[in-house]
């Protein structure tokens, strides 16, 4: 697949608290537009979710005057709640993942011992967007990649010049994703990496993450052409069995992210919350030994 010369605006709002950007993609202002892996505060001591972040886009989406056209996920995020139903609420559009997030949808309802009526068809989306498939966002074209290896739903969106690759890879300092969660795989991952930075060395790529060493500034915004020069964990010369050693031995050694459990509960039901029980509350269920 090439990338076509069109340059959308590319918006980024970073999330501090979870090192999410969400990202606001449009041609011009009135123009439609689509919002990317968007964030719902949530204090895991307390159980209580806020909308400051979620609030940040829709103000930047009414000063451009904006139409959303889409809500999209690049994955069910392991890391951050998704903010998706909220915004869907207050400024429309559709909310779409990757076909795939049934396959996890199958495997964490299991994990959680969700409620039987948990549908495992991704009938919680608005659409299910397949590899290769194009949507509209207004003048724009926007292309689906299927980038399997952090979690087997991954997808990347490309929007002209700009690829939005989701968690497979971050800045070159930083490197790449884990792929130790249920389905992933980093043989996986080094195909889909590659995939990425086989399109042309101009390509502008949005991390939907940044975790800065030596505290460098927040940035989330590279080029293919960098990525293949400089990136820590797949620059140019790096084999797959090599790429594989590094991340099964860097993967060992991470601990699970602190909002694991809540968001992918969340996140496979397109953001909403579970059912209610009879006293009124959501209960989110943490289980133990599982993973």
């Amino acid at each position: 697949m090439s990338v076509t010369t069109h340059s959308p605006q590319v918006h980024g709002i970073f999330d501090p608290a979870t090192w999410t950007v969400t990202y606001v993609v449009y041609e011009q202002e009135g123009a439609p537009c689509a919002i990317i892996d968007s964030v719902l505060d949530y204090d895991p001591k307390s159980g209580r979710t806020r909308t400051e972040s979620a609030d940040k886009v829709i103000a930047f989406v009414r000063e451009k005057r904006l139409q959303v056209a889409w809500i999209l996920e690049t994955h069910a995020h392991a890391d951050h709640i998704s903010a998706a139903p909220y915004l869907r609420q207050h400024l429309g559009g559709k909310i779409a993942i990757g076909d795939h997030i049934t396959t996890v949808q199958k495997v964490f309802k299991d994990i959680f011992n969700l409620e039987p009526g948990f549908a495992t068809d991704g009938s919680q989306f608005d659409q299910l967007l397949k590899d290769g498939e194009t949507f509209d966002i207004g003048s724009l074209q926007g292309h689906v990649m299927y980038v399997p290896g952090h979690t087997p739903a991954c997808v990347a969106y490309s929007i002209g010049d700009a690829v939005f690759v989701g968690d497979t890879m971050f800045m070159p300092d930083v490197g790449t994703a884990r792929c130790d969660f249920p389905g992933g795989d980093a043989r996986t991952l080094y195909g889909s990496v590659k995939k990425l930075l086989s399109l042309p060395p101009q390509t502008r790529l949005f991390m939907c993450h940044d975790y800065p060493p030596n505290d460098r500034p927040i940035q989330f915004e590279t080029t293919v052409a960098a990525q293949r020069q400089s990136n820590i964990h797949v620059h140019d010369g790096i084999s797959e069995d090599q790429f594989v050693e590094m991340r099964t031995k860097r993967d060992a050694t991470l601990e699970m992210p602190v909002l694991i459990l809540p968001s992918v509960q969340v996140n496979i039901r397109a953001g909403v919350m579970p059912p209610k029980d009879e006293n009124g509350i959501s209960y989110l269920r943490i289980p133990v030994n599982a993973l």
